[in-house]
């Protein structure tokens, strides 16, 4: 489910990857044991109910537990994104995730794509624009807002090292689906080029 992972995300990240002669970084982890995309204030760090029932190894989990996955997860998952970055020229940092299409029963979500941001509005405004070109359902900052922290992970590496961050939210019966895997690669990838942000 949604909770534990991003479903298609990391497949469409490896392909993004390879169609731009860029580096993708993979947690590898589920964000059930520890969430890589929040801070180590955050209330969510360590999520304690999912879908409405308990999630116990979190409930349960004590302090020597969870700094352990600090340690062991969360600080490697980060200290690897830094590592990719430091020496290259300030650029684009892309977040990868995708969203459950009906959230807890709710209403279905209309957007194929959402293009969350925090601080690059412009160059948010500009890849929406790009893919509505491109026939893309997409929507600014939605499911989710990037602002107020809610892209943690890619906007404190970008603050770090002086680049540019956006995340892309794909609604999971396509990123979950190979056979759209390749139509998404190749908007994303074209969508990137119109709104030049590569």
């Amino acid at each position: 489910m949604h909770w534990a992972y991003d479903l298609g995300a990391a497949e469409i990240t490896r392909r993004l990857a390879e169609r731009l002669g860029a580096v993708g970084v993979l947690a590898r982890f589920t964000r059930l044991l520890i969430d890589p995309n929040r801070t180590l204030e955050s209330d969510t760090l360590f999520r304690e109910r999912a879908d409405g029932r308990p999630v116990r190894m979190n409930v349960e989990a004590d302090a020597d537990e969870r700094l352990a996955r600090i340690s062991t997860l969360y600080d490697p998952f980060h200290g690897a994104i830094d590592e990719v970055m430091v020496g290259r020229p300030p650029g684009l940092l892309l977040s990868m995730h995708s969203f459950t299409p009906r959230y807890e029963g709710g209403a279905l979500r209309p957007m194929e794509m959402g293009v969350l941001f925090d601080r690059d509005e412009a160059e948010a405004r500009a890849l929406e624009a790009a893919f509505a070109q491109l026939n893309l359902k997409t929507a600014l900052n939605e499911p989710y807002s990037g602002r107020g922290g809610m892209m943690y992970s890619a906007q404190s590496h970008a603050d770090r090292h002086g680049w540019r961050a956006l995340e892309l939210e794909i609604r999971q019966d396509l990123s979950g689906d190979p056979e759209q895997t390749d139509r998404l690669v190749t908007a994303i990838v074209e969508g990137l080029a119109l709104s030049s942000l590569v």
